[in-house]
């Protein structure tokens, strides 16, 4: 009996993937078309060996919705010579029919179809040697988050109570000092004789503040590492940076500023860029997209309230833009030249001077 070996060497085969916690849902096409699903284990090395049997010795495109697992399927796909990008799931054009029956195989075979056409662009890819030092930089974000709702939770439990504050407390800013949180031990009645509920929310803020005082201190000794100091040090010559606006925008753009071809490209990474809808005689515009990174943006218009006290340009710049527009909105026109100064820095290499 002859036996015949087919090989799809020099061909393409393009191979959409439904990524979940615990299977995959794959559609592969060939570049005539062919399609080809199934679903499997969320396992790399056993999707490589399963396309490798039915298309011998092709080159393998494939493409995911970024999601839940970040960038560990795109390293594992890579490590078996997958050529693979993540794209953003807004990005992935979609019909009204497949939106209405939205099932893992329609998902995973207009990725495909998409990746084909070439009508799908992948997001920027972390570099393995900063993730730790990106996943820092929000674990402290979290964690002022966590403070502010412990705090919430805290207050509350004193207003259910009928707790009135003493005059050296009436003002919010001696909040939560070290005579405040003496208070709320020793010297607050509530309702009841015991108070475990108030005692464990107090050891609870403290505990945050303690675990945030620590992280705080690893992410200025990293900044003074060899692999941030040169470019943190510039970034702090900028007014209104200091350690958390500096070191947030350095790990989450690997420190490398040249992987932005322009301040605009730069710009629209935070989501500063003003949005735009035109249809027929109705014109509207917004001052910021809701696309880009969610950590750095929002951190840039807070650093904007203090820079426009520290620089006279973007102090004037704010109040001549508070004439045609409210705060909220010239907030955003300053936090856009305050990136572009930041990023005219890092790429000159120079510090920045007041003029």
């Amino acid at each position: 009996m002859q036996k015949y070996n087919i090989s799809f060497k020099g061909q393409n085969i393009f191979v959409g993937i439904d990524v979940h916690l615990k299977t995959w849902h794959v559609t592969t096409l060939t570049e005539s078309g062919y399609k080809y699903s199934f679903a499997q284990h969320a396992d790399a090395r056993e999707l490589f060996e399963r396309l490798n049997k039915k298309f011998p010795e092709a080159h393998f495109k494939s493409a995911y919705e970024a999601g839940f697992c970040g960038f560990s399927v795109h390293y594992a796909l890579t490590e078996y010579g997958i050529e693979n990008i993540v794209v953003n799931a807004a990005d992935i054009p979609t019909t009204g029919k497949e939106k209405a029956m939205k099932t893992d195989a329609v998902d995973s075979e207009k990725i495909a179809w998409s990746l084909k056409r070439g009508e799908l662009t992948g997001i920027y890819i972390k570099d393995k040697r900063f993730m730790d030092d990106t996943n820092l930089m929000r674990l402290r974000q979290r964690f002022i988050k966590d403070l502010s709702r412990q705090k919430n939770r805290t207050k509350h439990l004193l207003y259910t109570q009928g707790v009135i504050y003493p005059k050296r407390f009436l003002n919010s800013r001696t909040h939560w000092s070290r005579n405040f949180m003496q208070w709320l031990r020793e010297e607050v009645e509530l309702l009841s004789e015991e108070k475990l509920t108030l005692a464990l929310l107090c050891e609870q803020v403290e505990n945050t503040r303690k675990v945030i005082l620590t992280v705080t201190r690893e992410i200025r000794r990293l900044s003074m590492t060899e692999k941030y100091k040169d470019n943190f040090d510039l970034l702090t010559s900028v007014p209104g940076f200091g350690l958390i606006m500096a070191m947030t925008m350095l790990t989450e753009f690997d420190n490398n500023i040249m992987r932005f071809p322009n301040e605009r490209k730069f710009v629209s990474m935070l989501g500063l860029i003003p949005t735009c809808h035109d249809s027929g005689e109705k014109k509207t515009n917004g001052e910021k997209t809701f696309r880009g990174n969610k950590q750095l943006g929002p951190l840039v218009v807070e650093s904007s309230w203090v820079a426009i006290q520290r620089d006279c340009e973007l102090a004037s710049y704010y109040s001549k833009c508070c004439q045609c527009m409210s705060p909220p909105r010239a907030i955003i026109k300053v936090a856009r030249k305050l990136a572009c100064k930041a990023y005219a820095v890092l790429k000159n290499q120079k510090a920045y001077v007041q003029p």
